[in-house]
This record gives structure tokens, C-alpha cells and sequence, in this order.
């Protein structure tokens, strides 16, 4: 059978295809398969099936387990057995059915260039299938739409990583430039200390300096002054004499 699905935006109708049952497989089971499927119930639907397949393979059971695994969402389950029945030898019809609900199932999970090459497959196997020739066409529109968005979003996050380089060299160039600032001012501050030092250290060796005449002053005159008095005092004693 081929599963039911709309798509939002445009409709696809995947048409259902007679569920089927194989004489060589356990009859009974397939039935009720087949009777819980077209009751909604899926879970049941896929537990006769696979109940079938134990007891004897066959390519028609599978393909219906494969749709009751895609009516419950379990796409990737349905992706394996399909899949399977493609590789089995099995007529063109189910051949093509099974990859048209391949595609369906790649579909489901946004898979479209795989849908694409699906819907190719069976329009290969049967070219009257027109489902699979519109579907094709969904596809590939699908596809390419896909490819922008990903282009888009791959321009886009290359945009948004050199805008995020150039924040972070701003914020380096800032922080260098803030530094930069930082030491000048330590430099200017160093440097005035320096001068205020030397400062006061020629004051201080001014006045020792100062202080250092004065003192060589105080005994010059202190010598002086002995000096002379000694000469006045030899004059005294060589006139008394």
C-alpha cells in the first residue's frame, strides 16, 4: 500500500495500494494484519506481521510491516524494510511501490535528496507510476529549497563568526589601547617621583653643602683669629723684654 500524507503548503496525496497476503505465509495472520491496519491499529497491525515473517518470509508481509511502521512514525524502521524489499527479487510492481514508499518515508524525515533518488527509482522500475512522477517533482523542489536554507544558513553563520572575530579584535585592540594607557600613566607617575626625589635630594645637598661653607668658614676664621692673636702676643713679649 502506499501511505497517505499532506504536506503543508502543498498537498501530496500518496495513494493506498490493496494490502496483500501470500498463500506461502500463515493466511490468518496476515488477515488480521490487514484487518487491525485498516482499523487504525497500527501496534496490532505490525505485531501479526511480524508474527507472519516468523514463521515463513515473504516480500508482501514486509511491505506491509514497512507501512504499518510509518503509520506510527517510526520512520526509520519503515526506511529498513522497505529498503529490504528493493534488494529482494520480487515483481517490478512491488519493486516500484517499495521505493515510491521509500521516498515517503525519506520524505517524513526531511530526507529529500533520498526521496529524490527513490521517487527516480520507482518511476525507473515502473515509468506508469504518476504518484511517483509528481512526488519526483515535489522532491526536488523540496530538495533545492533545502540546499538554499543551507547555503543561507552557512552564509549566515560565517557572517555572524567574522562579526564575532571583529568584537573580539575591537575588544583586544581596547584592552591593549586601556593598557597601553595603564602603563604611560605608571610611567608619567614613576617619572614625576623621580623628579620630586632628585628634587629633594639637590635641596638637601644644597644645604649640607651650605652648611659645609659654613663651617669651613667658621674655622678659617677661627684660625685666623689665633693666628693673630699670637702675633700680638709675641709683640707684646719681645717689647716688655
Amino acid at each position: 500500500m502506499k501511505m497517505n500524507n499532506i504536506n503543508i503548503g502543498i498537498s501530496i496525496i500518496f495513494m493506498l495500494i490493496g494490502l496483500t497476503s501470500n498463500a506461502q505465509t500463515d493466511k490468518g495472520l496476515i488477515r488480521q494484519g490487514n484487518k487491525e491496519f485498516k482499523n487504525g491499529n497500527y501496534s496490532e497491525a505490525e505485531v501479526n506481521y511480524r508474527k507472519s515473517l516468523d514463521k515463513e518470509y515473504s516480500p508482501k508481509a514486509q511491505f506491509n510491516l514497512g507501512d504499518a511502521l510509518y503509520e506510527q512514525k517510526n520512520y526509520e524502521a519503515a526506511e529498513k524494510n522497505f529498503s529490504e524489499v528493493t534488494e529482494r527479487n520480487v515483481s517490478k510492481s512491488l519493486e516500484s511501490d517499495a521505493y515510491y514508499n521509500l521516498g515517503n518515508t525519506y520524505m517524513a524525515q526531511e530526507k529529500y535528496a533520498e526521496a529524490f533518488d527513490a521517487y527516480k527509482k520507482s518511476l525507473k522500475t515502473n515509468p506508469e507510476n504518476e504518484d511517483a512522477r509528481y512526488n519526483l517533482e515535489y522532491a526536488r523542489w523540496k530538495m533545492i529549497k533545502q540546499q538554499q536554507e543551507q547555503q543561507q544558513q552557512q552564509q549566515q553563520n560565517q557572517d555572524n563568526q567574522q562579526q564575532q572575530q571583529q568584537q573580539q579584535q575591537q575588544q583586544q585592540q581596547q584592552q591593549n589601547q586601556e593598557q597601553q594607557e595603564q602603563q604611560q600613566n605608571q610611567d608619567n607617575n614613576n617619572q614625576q617621583q623621580q623628579q620630586q626625589q632628585q628634587q629633594q635630594m639637590s635641596k638637601e645637598d644644597a644645604e649640607r653643602m651650605l652648611k659645609a661653607l659654613e663651617n669651613q668658614e667658621k674655622e678659617t676664621m677661627e684660625d685666623m683669629n689665633e693666628k693673630k692673636a699670637a702675633q700680638m702676643q709675641k709683640r707684646k713679649s719681645e717689647k716688655d723684654w
